[in-house]
């Protein structure tokens, strides 16, 4: 009588080999995701910045003036303050909006990275009533600002 003591199951090498594998997997998915993880927070802000823009817009149309005015309407009586003053909406912030610069006939919203949260491609970005638009970061407008 013959007894089979062959154990089933992974050595050491062959666990180990794996190990290698996904981290070399890992090492090259994590920075591709990380740019685009960025670029989903850029563009929420682009968007909140965009809304904002059109809020500016409907206020000019209802009061004359980008800026605070005095009269009966309400909106025209309301401060300047934008809807919106942060991306994402909800959570942890990514982006602070706000508005720099609102005269009777210009406007300018500013997105900068808050907290801890950097875009070095980007960094402050801003548009006008005019609908120009910059960035402060060491990528260019089309890297940016996607059209």
């Amino acid at each position: 009588m013959s007894t089979d003591t062959r154990q089933s199951g992974f050595t050491l090498i062959e666990v180990m080999i794996v190990v290698a594998i996904v981290g070399i997997l890992a090492s090259i998915a994590y920075p591709s995701y990380m740019k685009y993880v960025r670029n989903a927070n850029r563009a929420d802000a682009q968007a909140l910045m965009l809304e904002n823009a059109q809020y500016m817009e409907r206020r000019f149309t209802t009061c004359g003036s980008y800026a605070a005015v005095g009269g009966a309407a309400a909106p025209c009586n309301a401060a300047a303050d934008l809807p919106k003053d942060q991306s994402p909406e909800n959570g942890t912030a990514r982006y602070s909006v706000t508005l720099t610069e609102a005269t009777a006939t210009a406007f300018t919203i500013q997105a900068a990275p808050a907290g801890s949260y950097a875009d070095a491609l980007c960094g402050t970005m801003t548009i006008t009533q005019t609908g120009a638009k910059t960035e402060t970061g060491a990528g260019s407008l089309g890297d940016c600002w996607k059209s």
